[in-house]
């Protein structure tokens, strides 16, 4: 079978080396599964991108019906990324800041990075100025639910918490005590 690019039923191009057996194969020689874990790096914060999807464990390469299973599967060639090389895998992203393992205190699943905290950060002040929300209490519930979708619908809470933060040593976020927990202010920032 030649190397070739191929969509996927959700839309998703993938490149041709998803094409190539050795690709799914963790590489003993370090320069060459440098090489492979830095494209399988690049894959899969595209994909997460292009299918909104925010968590990656160990476990998607076993199961099914996981929401990655036509990344992490090439059925044209019968090869399936190993749990293991995702896990080297994703460490590797955790190292490089593309990733955090979530929950923290373990290395089987992790929140991706497609958008750093701090590009997550300027979406959400964006959201805030767009919508009329600047000085406005927000639940978190709001922000990741909103009655109209937006770029921030369900994005997880640990991830927008970073994003506040990011907010915050700018003078553009508060966290507030509300009612049912934590909500945020967010601020126009100092001039």
């Amino acid at each position: 079978m030649s190397l070739s690019a191929f969509t996927t039923p959700t839309g998703f191009l993938l490149p041709s080396v998803h094409s190539a057996p050795p690709f799914f194969t963790q590489q003993p020689h370090p320069g060459t599964n440098a090489t492979v874990t830095e494209q399988w790096t690049t894959l899969l914060l595209a994909y997460a991108r292009h299918r909104k999807l925010f968590v990656l464990r160990v476990e998607d390469t076993e199961a099914a019906d996981s929401e990655w299973v036509e990344v992490l599967r090439n059925e044209r060639i019968n090869r399936k990324l190993l749990p293991s090389y995702l896990s080297t895998i994703l460490a590797s992203m955790v190292s490089k800041n593309l990733a955090t393992y979530d929950p923290p205190g373990q290395t089987r699943s992790a929140l991706l990075y497609w958008r750093l905290p701090e590009e997550w950060a300027e979406v959400l002040h964006g959201w805030a100025i767009s919508t009329g929300q600047l000085n406005t209490i927000l639940t978190f519930y709001e922000i990741t639910d909103p009655p109209i979708p937006s770029p921030l619908s369900d994005i997880p809470i640990n991830l927008l918490k970073k994003a506040i933060a990011v907010l915050a040593k700018t003078g553009r976020s508060q966290l507030i005590a509300v009612a049912d927990g934590e909500g945020v202010r967010l601020l126009a920032g100092k001039s």
